[in-house]
């Protein structure tokens, strides 16, 4: 089992640490929690909405795609750690992922 720390922008809300298997998706997990993530395109690489910043463990994940290089650049607020969730598929077993998710108030539809 892989760990992931979900971490938040949000103020109110606490570090979320999880245990998950390999195989899965950031975004696939963070549902699984109801960490109220967002995905307007279900998860299949066609908008920002799912954007993530990986803290530490970005070897753990599939490798960044251009398409998905072409969507972080519509992200609100991306940096050179930022990531699709939907994107970020966990290759490895006994590791360590470090994830913050964006303020999710921010986005249209809240």
């Amino acid at each position: 089992m892989n760990t992931i720390t979900f971490n938040f922008e949000e103020k109110n809300k606490q570090p979320i640490t999880l245990n998950c298997p390999k195989g899965e998706t950031i975004l696939e997990i963070a549902l699984q929690h109801d960490l109220g993530l967002h995905h307007n395109c279900g998860g299949v690489c066609a908008c920002s909405t799912c954007h993530v910043y990986i803290n530490s463990g970005m070897e753990v994940l599939e490798e960044i795609t251009d398409k998905e290089e072409d969507f972080i650049d519509r992200a609100k607020s991306p940096k050179l750690n930022s990531r699709l969730a939907c994107q970020c598929l966990l290759l490895s077993e006994n590791k360590s992922v470090s994830v913050t998710i964006p303020d999710q108030s921010v986005l249209l539809g809240d």
